[in-house]
């Protein structure tokens, strides 16, 4: 649905001009009068005083889109909420130019430039194809952890094709080629993009104290002492360590490649391996002979060492590409490319960082190899084709355990049962016949030849079967690893569990296994490389240590997360989440105070800087960078200083800041924190927001605990996944520019509230558009036309439930906004209010509608849209309503307690009148006879007089009934007996005497309907009469009731007065046939001659 000048040829905008025009008027009176501007007071806010939320700072490398705004719009509501309310509200914002993206992109365009000039001149499609970065397969190990079980794909695509050029990407941004040379400096982004998205925020409407903003990095220097001062703090706690892990990295960068700074991959961690050397038996043939003297090995990656007593082979894939890779002076290792590079990484290469190719091979070259392999009770194994093995994992090179591995079951059961197979690979009788297979490990249900079984009982034909071999899998890997015992070596009658680990070490410390890493999957860098695993010196945070996970578990329970999802979502992180790399060697950001040449990772500096914007406005005095002279210098913000302010420290001895200043800062904090609400997308509950957690516990006093977190899903445009590539996207520019901010907001309000992906829709922002503009008018209209109005309290039935159902959409959509459910809201506190509108206007007939009311719905709806189209609801309290103040401000409107009985019985009324127009409707269409006759008789037969019949009390049978489930309905558990327990008390009744299967047809419809009728709206469904009189309300309405049927005549009559039922004369059969009841009355349509003169 993309906005195209074709598809826009004849429309017209003035409605949408309109709304951006108020909006226009509305942000500048905001920003006069600094109306978002917060302050704090010296007493500490009382419950329910004040409200601080907060947003994870976007990274400024572009422009912000519908994404950003959904998640935004979620704090925004709440925040507009909370200010209607007259609390004291903080929404402050910040810009993240941290890490390497931004750094990334800056060289890319200096690289570009100097490649192919200023402005560039690229290459066509398939010279583009030829320079870009592909990526690379890689050979599958086969194996599969059996305490991490995941489901192996099938072999991936070799993937190559033009890589989009970064100058191509500025333009698509609407720079042009003088704009875009700027950008390779990297600090030229800072000065562009935080400037920008703060215009487009405030064009939103965003309630924002923009004093309050900054950037991060160096730039910042009072940032930048604010993150240095909280490094040296957790080092001191003891919170940091130097160390030397497996990390995702960026050969390209030559640093570790953090979430925020990949382009793909984000959350993907390495996958540890036992790398078990294989050694080729001497003398060396073919392409290896050239390597005599050395020592050659297989290097199989495995992720379970316990099972290699039952080697019987080792399975090469014939047309994989492999290396023979130096490791060291005398060792080489035959793996694919991407694992030596990987391992290049490990200090498994003779030059570190730099594999080392002695001989080029393919797996052909492989077949037949003689090996000895570590554990195996065979003296002899021989290496063999696997046509099955993947290209995304490990080394290309699989172990064969055919007693515990279905794969390998099945295809050394093909290569023993089809000799045309073995000929096809050149493969000898030798290698393969005597081979069978050693029983090792015991699983109940599966005994000591787990794949086999499993795969005789699955019927698997051959290796390819590959959905049955996924299946066999499940089966026994996990209950393998859980149940297993082993039944040789030196654990013997030991759980599998328990003796993996110490086989493991038996393996390494004997020199005949080495550790392995790579990415669980593929990652990509925002450099363009494809990232490896290095084992790398660097400085982590110790996320995951057993006390600290305690505490920041206690934080967790105390917190609103607002679902459950989002909570399994955040005990699940705790459980894994362990040491965190935070150093960086590249990029953007903080220096590592006492190790300088590092720099401080991007999720690592933005984790306690809520409560940095408390005193920020303070320090920057209006200016983002902290750049501008301030009553402050960078320089004086020492570790002391932040200590008092943050941590309930001792008053700097050693300051030349004012007493008073620093009490003010003091103030601030206290009085804000902790923050009350913090909106993310529900990705960043696997870092960031975790992080925040374990921060904030160890850095702050409990009382200053982060109070509660609300996670939403992504979000769709009209149904279908946001993409640029596809051009199913939106900055929050062009949608603003589309369909104005109200509108944009209205949209993003009814996209969704929960962890599932919401869907912002074009349609419901064009009707936004058209409703709030139609409403403008239908507003001045009725001031036009004010001296027509009924004056004078309420005092119709029309004018008490149009007041009551102010009265409930007041309440409920409190009850929504506070419970950030802002769909409902929406419902609540426009839909159904306009409805209720509407519904008002049709019902006062002639009478007409009440001054009073009208003027009251006009104040409640404004106010109550206030936190999702304010610049709407501040144009109608200043120009219609001509309210002093603003109506950001104005505080919830007052309502009464809702009449639920009310509401019940105007409900009734609403669908009673459904029902009779529909049978009147019915009846009429089935007395009409020939068109002709029809003519000459319309109005002798029309049906002009309505006579409704009531039955306001339950007798007879439905009383019984009704006794009867009165009886077995548990009020605590709110659920009834068992249903032969009812039908037992139904044969016991008075009613049981008779014919009991024809009371059974006669009265269990009823009893479940009635059932199901308590589940909808409560017990009471089970009285034996309504809570209102049915009479009074429809006669009160008879005149509703005639003017909305076209009808002459009404009476509202009882169904047990017999004097009233002669009135139906020979229709009485009708009642009869369909005798009212409580909440279904029936009503007989008679003409004039019928029913006789009145």
């Amino acid at each position: 649905m993309d906005s195209t000048p074709s598809s826009d040829a004849g429309r017209s905008f003035a409605r949408r001009d309109l709304l951006r025009s108020i909006e226009s008027k509305v942000q500048k009176q905001w920003e006069e009068a600094e109306v978002f501007k917060a302050d704090s007071f010296e007493k500490t806010p009382e419950e329910g005083e004040k409200f601080f939320g907060n947003f994870p700072y976007p990274y400024m490398n572009g422009s912000l889109h519908l994404g950003h705004a959904f998640s935004l719009s979620k704090l925004e509501f709440a925040s507009a909420y909370h200010r209607l309310c007259k609390r004291n509200v903080l929404l402050p914002f910040a810009f993240h130019c941290t890490g390497m993206p931004i750094k990334a992109s800056a060289d890319k365009l200096l690289r570009e430039a100097k490649q192919y000039g200023i402005p560039p001149v690229f290459p066509s499609l398939e010279d583009s194809e030829i320079i870009s970065v592909s990526s690379v397969n890689v050979p599958e190990t086969g194996e599969t952890a059996p305490d991490l079980f995941r489901s192996r794909r099938s072999k991936a695509t070799a993937k190559s094709g033009g890589q989009k050029f970064q100058w191509e990407i500025m333009k698509s941004l609407g720079l042009s080629d003088v704009e875009i040379e700027k950008f390779r400096d990297p600090h030229h982004w800072l000065t562009y993009f935080p400037p920008f998205a703060k215009d487009d925020l405030k064009a939103f409407g965003l309630g924002c104290d923009w004093r309050r903003s900054f950037i991060t990095t160096d730039t910042n220097p009072f940032y930048d002492s604010f993150v240095r001062w909280q490094m040296n703090t957790l080092r001191s706690l003891g919170k940091v360590i130097k160390d030397t892990r497996y990390t995702i990295f960026s050969p390209l960068d030559g640093q570790p490649c953090a979430d925020h700074d990949r382009s793909s991959g984000e959350g993907v961690l390495p996958q540890d391996y036992v790398l078990i050397k294989m050694e080729v038996i001497p003398p060396f043939t073919g392409k290896l002979k050239q390597l005599e003297g050395r020592k050659i090995f297989l290097a199989a990656a495995t992720l379970r060492p316990e099972t290699m007593y039952g080697q019987t082979n080792c399975w090469v894939l014939p047309d994989g590409k492999y290396g023979a890779y130096e490791v060291n002076e005398t060792d080489v290792f035959i793996v694919t490319e991407r694992t030596a590079l990987n391992l290049a990484y490990q200090n498994l290469s003779r030059v570190p960082e730099q594999p080392t190719c002695l001989v080029e091979l393919t797996g052909y070259d492989l077949l037949g190899l003689a090996l000895q392999s570590p554990l195996s009770f065979l003296k002899v194994i021989y290496s063999l084709p696997m046509l099955t093995i993947l290209t995304d994992k490990g080394t290309g090179i699989v172990t064969s355990v055919p007693s515990d591995s279905p794969d390998d079951y099945m295809a050394l059961k093909d290569l023993k049962s089809k000799p045309a197979l073995r000929s096809k690979f050149g493969i000898k009788d030798e290698w393969v016949l005597p081979f069978e297979v050693l029983p090792i490990i015991n699983i109940p249900e599966f005994g000591d030849k787990a794949a086999e079984k499993v795969c005789v009982d699955l019927g698997i034909k051959s290796q390819n079967d590959k959905e049955k071999l996924e299946k066999a899998k499940k089966l026994t890997y996990l209950k393998g690893f859980t149940e297993g015992t082993m039944l040789v070596g030196k654990f013997t009658g030991k759980k599998v569990q328990e003796a993996k680990p110490l086989i493991k070490n038996i393996l390494l410390e004997m020199g005949e296994a080495v550790l392995y890493s790579e990415p669980e999957k593929k990652v990509m860098s925002r450099s363009g490389d494809e990232c490896v695993v290095a084992l790398t010196d660097q400085w982590y945070i110790t996320y995951g240590e057993d006390e600290w996970r305690k505490i920041a578990e206690e934080c967790l329970a105390s917190m609103n997360l607002f679902s459950d999802e989002t909570r399994h979502g955040f005990e699940h992180t705790l459980s894994w989440l362990n040491q965190w790399a935070c150093s960086r060697s590249f990029g953007l950001g903080t220096r590592i105070p006492w190790d300088e040449q590092f720099l401080v990772e991007s999720l690592s500096d933005s984790t306690l800087y809520m409560a940095y914007y408390s005193i920020a406005h303070l320090l920057h005095e209006n200016d983002m960078y902290g750049s501008h002279i301030s009553s402050v210098k960078p320089e004086q913000m020492t570790d002391e200083v932040w200590n008092y302010i943050f941590r309930d420290g001792l008053l700097p001895k050693k300051t030349d800041i004012p007493s008073s200043l620093l009490a003010k800062m003091k103030q601030e904090f206290e009085y804000w924190y902790p923050f009350d609400l913090r909106v993310s997308g529900k990705d960043l509950i696997q870092n960031h927001l975790t992080f925040c957690i374990y921060n904030h516990t160890a850095l702050l006093p409990k009382k200053h605990w982060p109070r509660g977190f609300r996670c939403n899903g992504h979000i769709m445009l009209n149904s279908e996944k946001m993409s640029k590539s596809t051009g199913n996207f939106r900055t929050l520019r062009e949608s603003i520019e589309e369909f104005s901010a109200d509108a944009t907001r209205f949209s993003l309000a009814d996209a969704g509230d929960g962890m599932d992906d919401a869907n912002f829709v074009f349609e419901t922002a064009n009707a936004a558009i058209l409703r709030l503009t139609k409403e403008i008018s239908w507003m001045e209209d009725l001031l036009d036309a004010e001296s027509s109005l009924r004056v004078g309290p309420p005092s119709t039935y029309a004018d008490r439930v149009f007041a009551n159902e102010m009265n409930i959409a007041v309440k409920l959509t409190e009850k929504h906004y506070s419970g950030f459910m802002f769909r409902e809201a929406l419902k609540s506190g426009f839909y159904d209010l306009q409805a209720a509108r509407d519904e008002y206007r049709l019902s006062c007939g002639l009478a007409g509608m009440n001054h009073d009311l009208l003027w009251r719905f006009m104040d409640i709806q404004t106010r109550l849209l206030v936190p999702i189209c304010p610049h709407y609801a501040e144009h109608v309290w200043k120009e219609i309503l001509k309210r002093d103040g603003f109506v950001v401000k104005a505080g919830w409107p007052i309502a009464e307690l809702p009449d639920q009985t009310l509401k019940m019985a105007n409900k009734y009324l609403q669908d009673s009148i459904v029902a009779f127009r529909k049978l009147l409707q019915k009846q009429s269409a089935s007395s009409k006879k020939s068109k002709k006759e029809a003519s000459l008789k319309k109005e002798e037969k029309k049906p002009t007089i309505g006579l409704i019949y009531v039955t306001e009390k339950y007798d007879g049978w439905k009383s019984d009934c009704l006794k009867i489930l009165q009886s077995k309905y548990d009020k605590d558990k709110h659920c009834f007996a068992p249903d032969p327990e009812i039908l037992s008390a139904l044969k016991e009744s008075p009613l049981g005497n008779t014919n009991f299967k024809q009371v059974q047809k006669l009265c269990m419809p009823f009893i479940k309907f009635k059932k199901d009728e308590v589940l909808s709206i409560g017990i009471q469904a089970l009285d034996m009469r309504l809570p209102f009189g049915e009479i009074d309300v429809l006669q009160e309405n008879s005149h509703l009731i005639k003017r909305q049927l076209c009808l002459e005549h009404v009476e509202i009559l009882s169904s047990t007065n017999d004097d009233a039922r002669h009135k139906a004369g020979s229709f009485i059969s009708l009642l009869t046939q369909n005798p009212p009841s409580p909440g279904l009355p029936v009503c007989i349509y008679l003409t004039r001659d019928e029913y006789g003169p009145f």
